[in-house]
C-alpha cells in the first residue's frame, strides 16, 4: 500500500485560500456587494500571505481551518467578534511576538513608502492580534518560528507581501507605485 504524496506548499495554499473565502463568503453572506466587485483581490491577497509560511506551517493552519469547518465555526466571524472587544484577544505568548514583528515590518514600509501605505498601520496591529487569536498554540509555534525566521535572515515579509501583490497586479515595484502615488499629491516633496 502507498500513502498520497504530501501536497506542496501551492496546493496547500489554494485549500487554505478556498477555505478562507468559504468562511469569507458565509460572513459577508447579507452584504455580498462587499467583494463581488473584486472577488479575485480577497484570493490573491490571501494567496499571498499565506505563501509566506513554511509547509509545516500551511499544514498546520489548513488542519485547523478544516476542523473548523467541520466544527461549524468560522474563523473569520471570530476575528471580527474579537476586533469589537477591547481586552486582549488571546494569552499565547506568540502573538505579541508575531504581531510586534509584522507591524515593525508595516512601519518600516509607511516610512519607506509614506504615499503607497500612509493609514496603513492604523488597525494592522489588532487585526493581526485577533486574527492570530483564532489559531492554535502549535500553529502559532509554528508561524512564530517562520517569522522570526525571516527577521533574522533579513526579510521583510510584509514587504514581500507587497512587491508580489503590485507585480501580480500589474503595477510595478514598491519604488514605481510609490512614485504614481507621490505624484497625485499635489506639492509633494
Amino acid at each position: 500500500m502507498t500513502l498520497p504524496p504530501i501536497p506542496g506548499p501551492g496546493l496547500l495554499v489554494e485549500e487554505i485560500v478556498q477555505h478562507e473565502w468559504e468562511m469569507m463568503m458565509e460572513a459577508i453572506a447579507g452584504r455580498p456587494e462587499l467583494l463581488q466587485e473584486r472577488p479575485g483581490a480577497f484570493r490573491t491577497m490571501r494567496e499571498i500571505t499565506n505563501s509566506a509560511f513554511s509547509p509545516d506551517t500551511l499544514r498546520s493552519y489548513l488542519g485547523e481551518l478544516r476542523q473548523a469547518r467541520l466544527a461549524g465555526r468560522n474563523l473569520l466571524e471570530e476575528k471580527v467578534a474579537l476586533m469589537a472587544r477591547r481586552d486582549p484577544a488571546t494569552r499565547n505568548p506568540f502573538v505579541p511576538r508575531i504581531v510586534a514583528i509584522e507591524t515593525a515590518w508595516m512601519a518600516e514600509l509607511g516610512e519607506r513608502f509614506p504615499f503607497t501605505f500612509r493609514g496603513a498601520l492604523s488597525d494592522f496591529s489588532r487585526a493581526l492580534e485577533c486574527e492570530l487569536a483564532t489559531l492554535s498554540d502549535p500553529t502559532l509555534m509554528l508561524l512564530y518560528r517562520d517569522v522570526l525566521a525571516a527577521r533574522e535572515g533579513g526579510r521583510n515579509l510584509e514587504r514581500e507581501r507587497y512587491e508580489t501583490l503590485f507585480r501580480r497586479l500589474g503595477k510595478g515595484t514598491l519604488e514605481e507605485v510609490e512614485t504614481r502615488e507621490r505624484a497625485k499629491i499635489p506639492d509633494a516633496i
